[in-house]
C-alpha cells in the first residue's frame, strides 16, 4: 500500500492515521510544481483529480478523498479504534464530524491561502471559519478528543487543519479547548512519526 501526499497538506491526516493504525505502508511525496511523485510517477496518472491524498491499495485500486481514505485506514485495524464499528450510530457521528471538518472548516481555510483571491473573498471565508471554530469550541465537550477519550481519524484531520493557522496569522489561543487539543494530539508518538516522515519536524 502506498500513500501519496503533499507535504503539510490535508493528506498528513492519512499519514498520521496509518501510523496510528500500525499498518505497513510506503509514503511518497508529490512535488507541488511538477506533480512528480517520490517514486518517479506522474501523480496525475495515479489520481486524475490532481490532489492528495491518494492511497494506492495492494490490489491496484486507488482511493481518494479524505473522508473515504481516513475511514478505510481506520477499518484496516479495528483494534486501533480509530473509528467506531460500521453500522453503529457512533460511526455515523464520526462521519458527521469528518464531513463537518471537510466542508465547513477545511474548505473555509483553503481560500485564505489563495494568492489571487481578493480581500472580499478572504474576509467571507474567514468569517465563516471563525463561526465554525466558535461552534466547535462550544461543542467540544469535556473529553480529550472530538468523540471523548478515544483518538479517531477525525482528530488527525482536525489536528492538521489547526496546524495551518500559524501560517495564516490566526491565533488559536482564542479557542482554549482547540488549542489544548492541538498540543495533546501533537504529543502522540504516531503524530511525531508522521511529522518526521514528511520532514515537518
Amino acid at each position: 500500500m502506498k500513500l501519496y501526499y503533499l507535504k503539510g497538506a490535508c493528506s498528513l491526516a492519512s499519514y498520521i492515521s496509518l501510523c496510528e493504525a500500525g499498518v505497513q505502508f510506503e509514503a511518497f511525496p508529490i512535488d507541488r510544481s511538477t506533480k512528480q511523485t517520490g517514486d518517479g510517477k506522474d501523480f496525475n496518472t495515479i489520481n486524475s483529480k490532481g490532489y492528495a491524498p491518494a492511497l494506492l491499495l495492494d490490489n491496484g485500486q486507488v482511493l481518494t478523498e479524505n473522508v473515504a481514505v481516513l475511514q478505510y485506514i481506520a477499518d484496516l485495524n479495528p483494534a486501533a479504534r480509530l473509528a467506531p464499528p460500521n453500522g453503529t450510530l457512533e460511526r455515523y457521528r464520526l462521519i458527521e464530524l469528518l464531513a463537518f471538518l471537510n466542508s465547513e472548516i477545511h474548505k473555509n481555510v483553503s481560500p485564505l491561502f489563495a494568492p489571487t483571491l481578493g480581500d472580499d473573498g478572504k474576509n467571507f471565508a474567514r468569517g465563516n471559519l471563525m463561526r465554525r471554530l466558535d461552534w466547535l469550541e462550544a461543542n467540544f465537550g469535556s473529553g480529550s478528543y472530538l468523540t471523548g477519550e478515544n483518538f479517531t481519524v477525525a482528530d488527525a484531520y482536525l489536528f492538521v487543519i489547526l496546524g495551518w493557522f500559524g501560517k495564516l496569522g490566526i491565533d488559536l489561543s482564542k479557542w482554549t479547548k482547540l488549542q489544548g487539543f492541538h498540543k495533546r494530539v501533537g504529543d502522540r508518538p504516531a503524530v511525531e512519526k508522521a511529522l518526521k516522515g514528511e520532514g515537518l519536524k
